[in-house]
């Protein structure tokens, strides 16, 4: 009985599509697949998932920053209780002059803290621009820190136009607000989620 001849090196019969397949994916290799490309996205982020401030796009920053822009300007133009029409006097002293805003006599501190948001507002959102103009970084100090005074400031010349409350309390808002921003933002959504989680215990305890 004659036995087949087998050449050394030869992959066996049963096996010749498979070794076909090994050569050209040795040759051809695959590509990885489209979750490994979001893990290593991930791993550059620093462990930051697709909803945090990282992921923003800075054309969108942009955007947000001219908006902030253009209301702190109204807000400083267009003050609370409207102006005076007519100058009065009393006694040879003038009380108001037309033209005067009307906060500006009747409450004066209420006044000056809401001038001085709408400043501060407005320079903070000049700055988010800048620097997303001159391509900062987004996760950078300056955009963040920017973006939450100045979206902050928003809320505090809000509550500051409203006569009949006090001003420590408009503060205390503008401050919460102001530290809200800036841990939702700021700090890694983990942290962030066991510092909430800390404070709902001590509140609960």
């Amino acid at each position: 009985m004659d036995l087949p001849i087998v050449h050394p090196g030869a992959a066996p019969a049963g096996n010749v599509e498979t070794g076909h397949q090994a050569q050209a994916a040795a040759v051809h290799p695959q590509p990885p697949a489209a979750h490994d490309g979001l893990a290593v996205n991930q791993q550059q982020l620093g462990g930051q998932g697709p909803n945090t401030w990282v992921g923003n796009d800075a054309n969108t920053l942009l955007v947000v920053a001219t908006l902030i822009t253009t209301l702190t300007y109204q807000l400083g133009t267009n003050i609370p209780g409207g102006y005076w029409q007519e100058t009065k006097s009393l006694h040879g002293r003038e009380l108001y002059r037309a033209g005067d805003p009307i906060m500006r006599d009747l409450h004066r501190p209420r006044y000056w803290l809401f001038m001085a948001a709408s400043w501060v507002g407005f320079a903070s959102s000049m700055v988010m621009t800048l620097s997303l103009l001159v391509r900062m970084s987004v996760d950078s100090r300056h955009v963040r820190w920017s973006f939450a005074v100045a979206y902050s400031s928003l809320v505090l010349t809000f509550v500051v136009s409203q006569p009949r409350t006090h001003l420590s309390v408009d503060i205390l808002v503008w401050a919460g607000v102001l530290a809200f921003l800036w841990l939702v933002i700021s700090v890694h959504p983990e942290h962030r989620t066991r510092i909430v989680q800390a404070l709902c215990c001590s509140h609960r305890n």
